[in-house]
């Protein structure tokens, strides 16, 4: 076999993730959330991304995030 000697991971749950769930997360505990995945050794996170709150809520804090 010819694998890559090095692989990337990129987190996308803060994104992706709490863009699903039923509920709105405060902008604080998104905040907390990014701290404790980079404290865990993660070097690539996709915090947020800059939509239309009222298509998704849960993305509404973008800019404050």
């Amino acid at each position: 076999m010819n694998l890559p000697h090095r692989v990337s991971v990129v987190e996308v749950g803060p994104r992706d993730g709490l863009q699903n769930e039923p509920f709105i997360m405060d902008t604080a505990s998104k905040i907390r959330l990014l701290e404790l995945l980079a404290l865990s050794g993660l070097k690539r996170i996709e915090a947020t991304s800059f939509v239309r709150p009222d298509l998704i809520p849960q993305l509404g804090d973008a800019e404050a995030v």
